[in-house]
């Protein structure tokens, strides 16, 4: 009789979903192993929450993968007996469930590069050119991963086998479909629940962020989450849904994105500016900006761009605003962030604004974008071109100049040669002129030229060569354009697209030191120095650069001019771990939105002491001005408009009393 029941139609398919449970429970377990620095250790007391959490997510996703198979398995139907159907069934489950297995094992590579799971905006990436290149180079480097997804398919297929054919529960005719359909629509009921996350009226289909329910780690949740769910419940959200905390003429006054500067602010004048943006140039890599880490007389991985910090403008405290290469482009050239989804893939991105090339282009600059891959690559082109940059140059205009000897076989070509071919080409522009050039080296798979293999230190991360050989030839970019006529007259900022996936040091690996980066600026003729201890930005960068060559007229940004508007407050703000982080001079909060998840002093660098569980913490500056941020952003996404409107009354107020922004 036992072994009857565990036949029917209805043991079969739980034993066969008991099955995906076990493989993403392992898959899980091996997630946690491989990003356990990042992660954090887990204690016993915490387990039963963590474990209750998967469950309900591995619930979502299986019920997302499975729905027609289990719709199909328990369909009242004698056609479940043929042969045929079974056979499809088999195949509908090992294949949909290898995906969904691949998805979360590919989670465990992915997560070391952004911190964050796999969701529907990583989709954009798979139409690069180059996509299945770098694919199979991550299988090749983690085939241990690949070993242990083709173990977890090959389980999938045994097992399926060894569990057997199911019978029907009732053979009688009428029997049949009554138990049959009273079982399915108890399923369906089930399913309902199960993707929900509960069966209560007040309950809502659950999110990314419900995983913070299950642990009071922001990190801890990404081991909470698994896919398909992070990929199906994060596509198509095109609608903005905007926060009101403020009404209009509070808001106004906590924070704008409008910007009125000042007559009488001083500037460097009409100056050319070049922004090098830096692959992956973690703070970390720097031993001026981290002492503490490099024993004395070692000069890190970045001694030439140490050089110039030391008669630049050097922000010790930079942080990035997001984490991905997509996320840069925006906050640095249009002060734009990107939270739970890249500015640059939503469709909000299309909206009226004027970034910082279409600004300077309007005042008679010459505009260029220097990115030494593919055309189309990435987005970088199509972005800058909307950007209001008029000259784009690739991987192809690279070729046709100089030939194909130094494609790196993976990304592009590359930085030395790449940044001498752009040296080249800004003597040809007329002054004054605005050009940005994305670096590629100093990233996965971590190679570089031969000829320098042997000379670049070796470093502590797989990173380090890379950063080194960039470097350097930023050192040679340097050195060529000392010689040309228009290098004195030059604004040179140095920022990092976002961190490193490479860390070497524990303070690095929080989510603020995983924001931590290199930002500076330079100007040769030494009229511009400085060390900035205070927290900044990389949407500081379009503020402050208007500031500097004496723009005057509204303009709009979500960064602060760091010299010309002291009255706004100090801050960087980003996304990780599904919660806002706003890090602050002496603070740096996690919020989700609703509430402060987390908060710790700045010097408390490995965030042990969680001050929020106290029951005197309060953080209403902090939290007053993140809420106003995001409730602009958002407002400005739902109307896609990033520009300033000199017609609307709070912000004429707050133009002619400008210190009343942020305190």
């Amino acid at each position: 009789m036992k072994k009857n029941l565990l036949h029917t139609d209805l043991a079969v398919l739980l034993l066969r979903m008991a099955v995906l449970y076990i493989l993403l429970g392992l898959a899980r377990l091996v997630f946690w192993a491989v990003n356990a620095a990042s992660l954090g250790s887990i204690n016993w007391s915490e387990l039963p929450q963590l474990l209750r959490g998967a469950l309900t997510f591995d619930t979502v996703s299986l019920i997302y993968a499975n729905a027609i198979f289990i719709f199909f398995s328990l369909l009242p139907t004698h056609l479940r007996e043929r042969k045929w159907y079974q056979h499809t069934l088999f195949w509908y489950y090992i294949v949909v469930n290898a995906i969904v297995l691949a998805l979360n094992y590919s989670d465990i590579v992915y997560f070391n590069y952004t911190s964050k799971r796999f969701t529907a905006d990583e989709l954009f990436f798979f139409g690069n050119d180059n996509t299945g290149h770098v694919a199979l180079k991550f299988a090749a480097e983690n085939w241990f991963l690949v070993l242990c997804w083709a173990l977890s398919v090959a389980a999938l297929i045994v097992m399926y086998r060894v569990i057997g054919r199911p019978r029907p529960m009732v053979r009688s005719r009428w029997g049949y479909y009554v138990t049959d359909t009273a079982v399915l629509l108890g399923a369906i009921a089930l399913c309902i629940g199960g993707v929900r996350g509960g069966f209560s009226r007040s309950v809502r289909p659950i999110t990314l962020s419900n995983a913070t329910q299950y642990t009071a780690s922001t990190q801890k949740a990404n081991l909470i989450l698994s896919n398909p769910f992070c990929i199906l419940r994060t596509a198509g959200q095109s609608r903005i849904a905007v926060p009101h905390y403020f009404d209009e003429a509070e808001l106004a006054t906590i924070y704008t994105p409008y910007h009125f500067p000042a007559n009488d602010t001083p500037s460097l004048g009409r100056r050319n500016i070049v922004i090098l943006i830096l692959e992956s140039f973690s703070a970390e890599h720097s031993a001026l900006l981290n002492p503490d880490l490099y024993v004395a007389g070692d000069p890190g991985y970045t001694p030439f761009l140490d050089s110039l910090m030391r008669q630049g403008y050097t922000f010790t405290e930079a942080y990035a605003n997001g984490r991905k290469s997509i996320d840069a482009l925006p906050s640095v050239l249009a002060s734009i962030p990107s939270f739970a989804t890249p500015f640059m893939l939503m469709p909000q991105s299309l909206g009226t604004g004027r970034p910082l090339p279409a600004l300077l282009a309007d005042e008679g600059y010459t505009t260029a974008f220097f990115n030494g891959s593919p055309r189309g690559s990435m987005g970088f082109g199509a972005y800058a071109n909307q950007a209001g940059i008029t000259h784009i140059f690739s991987l192809e205009d690279y070729e046709q100049a100089r030939g194909t000897n130094d494609y790196d076989g993976y990304w592009g070509i590359w930085d030395e040669p790449f940044l001498s071919y752009m040296a080249d080409e800004l003597g040809t522009f007329p002054e004054p002129f605005f050009a940005t050039v994305f670096t590629l080296t100093s990233h996965h798979p971590f190679v570089v030229p031969d000829r320098y293999r042997d000379s670049l230190p070796s470093g502590r991360t797989k990173v380090h060569p890379g950063v080194a050989y960039t470097d350097l030839s930023i050192r040679h970019f340097m050195e060529r354009a000392s010689q040309a006529p228009w290098f004195d007259r030059t604004i040179f900022v140095f920022v990092a697209d976002h961190v490193s996936s490479e860390t070497f040091a524990d303070k690095t690996r929080t989510p603020t030191g995983n924001s931590h980066i290199i930002c500076f600026l330079y100007t040769p003729d030494g009229a511009f120095r400085g060390m900035d201890n205070r927290v900044s930005q990389q949407l500081d960068l379009m503020p402050t650069l208007l500031g500097l060559i004496g723009y005057r007229e509204p303009y709009f940004a979500f960064g602060r001019d760091v010299l010309g508007e002291p009255e706004r407050m100090p801050i960087a703000v980003n996304y990780i771990n599904q919660s806002y982080q706003a890090i602050t001079d002496s603070l740096v909060l996690f919020h989700d939105g609703a509430r402060i998840l987390n908060a710790y002093d700045r010097g408390d660098t490995l965030q042990r002491h969680n001050l929020a569980g106290e029951a005197t913490f309060r953080a209403p500056e902090t939290e007053r001005f993140l809420q106003a941020m995001l409730q602009q952003y958002y407002d400005h996404l739902s109307r896609r408009s990033y520009v300033v409107d000199t017609t609307y009354a709070p912000y004429r107020t707050a133009a002619s009393d400008t210190t009343t922004l942020n305190h």
